[in-house]
């Protein structure tokens, strides 16, 4: 008897058009991997809009801020694989001039979106402050033009903002280890809908993971394709990026690293920010 499981089935694979992401699902992309009874549809969409369309259940597989995980765990359970997770390092806060973190509460900040990790990290790290939602790509711009007072960067800006007459005010990622005394800050992972199955999910997510495990084993020439995302980036810099975010804690998060999803998340109802409590589930 024919089973769900060995039907062709389509998957729709959501993620952000960024380097990191390319380079994790470059085996996909490019047929390398052989998908069995799957066939893969990848969607690209920046990661505010991939947040809004996962609390309707819109894709299958989709990139997913942590934050954003708290309004959709009833649909999605997080893959064991594929996180961005930053240890020591993470979004950084940036200004025209030296800053005090402890100003944060009385300046305008642009920020990438209300429902990304950073906004949620930097919101318990100052727990009032006024904000603009800005394109994660305009940031930089909105802060040199004064249009904002300091900007929340979460992409390349990271690597490059001093090379633009910035100030670092605030590592979050630094500050994160400090706080929580050692853990990683975790900012996005890929969630899979709950609907589709075990059997599916299990399949799908362990195609997942070699797609990942295959770029890190072939790095020039995943890398070289992510480079058509990187947003005409030196080569250099977005090897860089790709290595922060892309790494081992991306092929498994470890029980550390789901720690800090769990810490992330309960810190956030602890303050008010996330209405509720959140049951972290990850798929097996």
């Amino acid at each position: 008897m024919t089973t769900a499981a060995t039907q062709q089935q389509t998957i729709s694979l959501a993620h952000s058009p960024d380097s990191d992401d390319a380079f994790m699902f470059y085996a996909l992309a490019t047929n390398k991997l052989e998908t069995g009874p799957f066939e893969f549809e990848h969607v690209l969409k920046d990661i505010q809009t991939l947040n809004e369309e996962a609390r309707k259940g819109t894709y299958d597989v989709t990139a997913i801020s942590f934050h954003a995980y708290a309004y959709v765990a009833d649909k999605y359970a997080l893959l064991p694989h594929g996180a961005s997770i930053g240890d020591k390092y993470g979004p950084i806060v940036v200004a025209n001039t030296e800053l005090d973190p402890a100003d944060l509460a009385s300046v305008r900040i642009a920020v990438p979106g209300t429902l990304t990790s950073a906004f949620l990290a930097l919101s318990i790290h100052t727990p009032k402050f006024n904000y603009e939602v800005v394109p994660f790509d305009q940031i930089i711009e909105a802060v040199i033009e004064r249009r904002c007072d300091a900007g929340l960067l979460i992409h390349e800006g990271q690597l490059f903002y001093q090379d633009r007459g910035l100030h670092k005010v605030l590592d979050l990622g630094e500050w994160w280890h400090e706080y929580t005394g050692g853990l990683p800050l975790p900012m996005g992972g890929n969630a899979i809908r709950r609907d589709l199955g075990e059997t599916t999910i299990r399949e799908v997510s362990n195609l997942l993971r070699e797609s990942i495990q295959y770029s890190l084993d072939n790095r020039d020439d995943a890398l070289q394709y992510a480079l058509q995302f990187a947003r005409d980036m030196d080569p250099a810099l977005a090897d860089r990026f790709v290595a922060m975010w892309v790494n081992d804690l991306t092929l498994d998060y470890t029980e550390r690293g789901r720690e800090a999803v769990r810490r992330l998340l309960a810190e956030g109802h602890e303050r008010g920010i996330i209405p509720h409590p959140v049951d972290v589930q990850f798929a097996t």
